[in-house]
């Protein structure tokens, strides 16, 4: 017997079905884009660039960063995010991405997950 999903995986579920979708659309124009992925703990805050058809990361970034770290007084705040979104969009543009489709995961966008998309459109990312 199949085993009952919760609602947190529901969710994510979810978000991430309707980013597919919005890919295989594109495929066939080529012109797929990276995904914007986002985790939040109660403490720190990461964000990374994923190519879904090769299966890589091609840029990431996080509060736990030495260089973030001296900057901020805590890694659970939207400054922190925001900083996190700037600094994955640097690292994305390097890496020649500029278009994506953010991946809030189960994350309402509010708050943290909000200033971090602020914070990489900011830097330079589309979506």
């Amino acid at each position: 017997m199949a085993k009952a999903l919760t609602s947190a995986q529901r969710r994510v579920f979810r978000t991430r079905n309707k980013i597919r979708r919005i890919n295989i659309d594109r495929v066939s124009t080529r012109e797929t884009r990276a995904r914007l992925s986002v985790f939040r703990s109660g403490k720190q805050i990461y964000a990374q660039v994923i190519d879904d058809l090769s299966g890589k990361t091609l840029a990431a970034a996080s509060t736990l960063e030495s260089e973030l770290k001296e900057k901020l007084k805590t890694g659970a705040d939207t400054k922190a995010a925001s900083e996190v979104g700037k600094l994955v969009a640097e690292r994305a543009k390097k890496a020649g991405v500029e278009k994506v489709v953010f991946d809030r995961g189960r994350y309402i966008y509010h708050g943290r997950v909000k200033a971090l998309a602020d914070g990489a459109r900011e830097g330079g990312l589309v979506f």
